[in-house]
């Protein structure tokens, strides 16, 4: 097995970053957007990746998380940061296999971090972490020091990389922060609600159910400014607010969400109907308290409608 330069250049000119997960989701266009910003790029993940040079990466490796194999995509780069994307990416999949959602987000983290102890300790180590971690119970915007009550393995699991990060943080220095992400979406996400949505409005659907009331609370932060603060975080000097939320502190409900999708489909006036019923791991309200994330500096630059707009677009047939 070998990493495959993909063409950029193989050997890091300004900084050096290394995304796991980088053929995901966030990773892709965490890569595109910090490639474009001046840095080197390397990514580990799973699967063939072609267009890997078009989102930005210069050495791409098909690979687990492993000490030997994070040495082999890192060769000849001194890293000045890793964003480690690499992990459980579902709740619903968690509650179905909860121990490979376990190897997927603890084994992968508890490996990752003992090879920057052994290989890379000056290297800054950003853990994407999920709002999932605190569970159900809040209301308000969620600062970073509310409880945390996971409703799920997949939460329970992102808590449990955010103590492995503490331990290594405290006990061998190792520069880590943790950026738990609240609703991302955008671009080629491939599930979660507003996809799911607009492939049923594409299908024909004379009615939307959905579960729970309609009047659960998210907070959906654009995938370009989520991947704004994680180069952000990986870039900024250290600090003792180690442990910031990703999110724009408003609050949106579902059936709002369902309301202004059917819309952009010319389908305003189709039937919402919700069944009542709670899915399990589906808290009521999760938004976030951002201030840590704005005295860093960061400030959301895409609404809600524009970024719905890009969203849809993007699946296929353009909204009516």
């Amino acid at each position: 097995m070998s990493a495959s330069d993909t063409g950029r250049g193989t050997k890091p000119t300004f900084r050096s970053l290394l995304v796991t997960g980088a053929r995901g989701f966030i990773g892709r266009h965490l890569a595109r957007s910090a490639a474009a910003g001046g840095w080197w790029v390397a990514g580990l993940g799973h699967g063939g990746f072609p267009d890997a040079a078009e989102w930005g990466l210069s050495r791409w490796l098909n690979a687990d998380v492993t000490g030997a194999n994070l040495d082999l995509v890192a060769r000849g780069a001194e890293l000045d940061a890793l964003v480690h994307l690499a992990g459980g990416s579902s709740v619903a999949a968690s509650l179905e296999a909860p121990l490979e959602d376990f190897e997927r987000t603890v084994t992968t983290s508890a490996r990752l971090l003992e090879w920057v102890r052994t290989a890379a300790p000056r290297t800054r180590v950003v853990l994407v972490s999920s709002a999932a971690v605190y569970g159900s119970g809040h209301t308000g915007l969620i600062p970073e020091t509310a409880p945390q009550s996971p409703s799920s393995p997949y939460g329970f699991h992102k808590s449990i990389m955010e103590q492995l990060g503490a331990s290594y943080r405290g006990s061998y220095g190792l520069d880590v922060e943790v950026v738990r992400l609240f609703s991302v979406y955008g671009p080629g996400l491939a599930k979660q609600l507003i996809w799911d949505l607009s492939r049923r409005l594409e299908a024909g659907a004379s009615r939307l159910e959905l579960a729970g009331t309609g009047d659960e609370a998210r907070d959906f932060l654009h995938v370009s400014d989520a991947v704004r603060l994680l180069v952000l975080t990986a870039s900024s000097g250290q600090s003792t607010d180690w442990v910031m939320n990703g999110g724009t502190g408003t609050a949106t409900r579902v059936r709002e969400i369902a309301a202004r999708v059917a819309e952009a489909f010319g389908r305003a006036h189709v039937e919402l109907l919700f069944t009542g019923e709670r899915r399990a791991g589906d808290p009521v309200q999760l938004v976030a308290d951002v201030a840590r994330a704005r005295a860093r500096g960061f400030v959301p630059a895409v609404t809600l409608e524009a970024g719905l707009a890009d969203t849809l677009a993007s699946y296929g047939a353009a909204p009516r």
